[in-house]
């Protein structure tokens, strides 16, 4: 704390975290000025109320910047469009929220000549990572407080206890308290009784799951959707053109109502252990279906292949707060190259979680019924694949000739 701290940007959500480090910093860093900024990415109500609250308990000013349409078109897409998921299962929904609020962040932080950026991730997480690299890759030289590395709290029921102290109203009690992370993509449930992977999440529990239904509850029929891509990004459902926003908006209510995108994951964080959560993504799941389809008829094998293992390392680096980096914008260079032809329709029905492909379309689809069928055709001399299997079978039949001779 050598230096002088004047004016900090908070990155504030509200929550429990980020509600107590306003006093903490004023009572730590010699009284000093406390801006708050939220990045509205979809959390909805709330952030209501939250500049009332961050004025109360000691900001002097409140940032709400609306980032959904960027935090679709410039993280989700280009994320969408790689096919990237975490280890099979995480769509990523926390992860690249994380780098498009940082940025805007620094940005304040700059225009009000700030000292320094503090955030309320945790030690044990991956936020922290995610955005300190943001902050580092726009303003390298800008100080960063991270409250969970410095205070002598050590739990979430400490953190309660002080906020009751202090007199600062929560919207958590010690009964129901999931941390829970939320935006336009996604919610996440974390902690209490998930923290034991033998615990099944209480789906039907009311109030736990907050963007879905368990597929129990789902209708009995089936609902169908289409969607439309152009060179990989969505632009229309059912024929409908629609923004970003309200394309992820409309899929959410329409996958959340048909059970659609509730996975129960142990991921392994970046900073080394395991981490148990509940992630519900309605809308995403129902992209990632449409997307890959699209991408079967559309994309010859060797990319269509090749681009699988470049998801796998774009999805790493999102993961890891890599965002801002060379070889996450060259992969992502690369990624738009082979979207070129990813255009067309695919239709999807809904049913109890599940998604069922139902038909997909595309003007530069490489399907060519002709020479797949099973019928007789003018095309396809199956007389060829003689000579092809004897060239490309060559390697094994010489090892094994020469394993005879031994």
């Amino acid at each position: 704390m050598s230096q002088k701290i004047k004016k900090v940007v908070l990155a504030y959500s509200g929550g429990l975290d980020t509600s107590i480090i306003i006093p903490w910093l004023k009572e730590n860093y010699d009284n000093c000025e406390v801006i708050a900024v939220s990045g509205d990415v979809g959390q909805g109500t709330e952030l209501d109320g939250l500049e009332e609250k961050a004025i109360k308990t000691g900001a002097s000013k409140l940032y709400i910047e609306d980032l959904k349409k960027e935090f679709i078109e410039e993280y989700v897409w280009p994320t969408l469009k790689a096919g990237a998921v975490y280890e099979n299962k995480y769509l990523l929904g926390t992860s690249f929220a994380r780098p498009v609020i940082a940025k805007r962040i620094v940005e304040i932080a700059l225009k009000e000549g700030a000292d320094a950026i503090c955030h309320g991730c945790t030690g044990k997480g991956n936020d922290q990572v995610r955005f300190e690299l943001t902050i580092k890759a726009f303003a390298p030289q800008m100080k960063i407080i991270a409250p969970w590395r410095e205070w002598d709290l050590k739990s979430r029921d400490d953190e309660i206890e002080y906020a009751e102290k202090h007199n600062i109203p929560l919207k958590i009690n010690r009964e129901t308290n999931y941390s829970k992370d939320k935006n336009i993509w996604h919610l996440s449930h974390e902690g209490m009784d998930l923290e034991n992977p033998i615990n099944e999440p209480l789906y039907n529990k009311e109030g736990f799951l907050e963007l879905s239904v368990s597929p129990e509850q789902a209708p009995d029929k089936p609902t169908y959707v289409t969607i439309s891509f152009e060179k990989g990004v969505p632009v229309a459902i059912d024929g409908q053109k629609l923004s970003a926003v309200e394309i992820v908006e409309k899929l959410n209510q329409v996958g959340g109502a048909n059970g659609i995108g509730t996975i129960d994951m142990v991921e392994n964080r970046l900073v080394g252990m395991k981490s148990r959560g509940v992630y519900e993504t309605p809308g995403g799941t129902i992209l990632y279906a449409a997307h890959n389809k699209l991408e079967e008829i559309c994309l010859d094998r060797d990319t269509y292949h090749y681009k699988q293992n470049v998801g796998i390392r774009f999805a790493e680096l999102v993961y890891f707060g890599q965002w801002f980096t060379p070889l996450r914008e060259a992969l992502s260079a690369f990624v738009d190259s082979t979207q070129e032809t990813v255009t067309g329709e695919v239709k999807l029905k809904l049913y109890k979680g599940n998604i069922i492909d139902a038909g997909v379309s595309s003007p530069y689809s490489l399907y060519d019924e002709d020479i797949a069928t099973f019928d007789e055709d003018d095309v396809y001399d199956q007389k060829d694949s003689a000579g092809f299997i004897n060239l490309f079978g060559l390697p094994v039949q010489v090892q094994a000739m020469k394993k005879l001779k031994k």
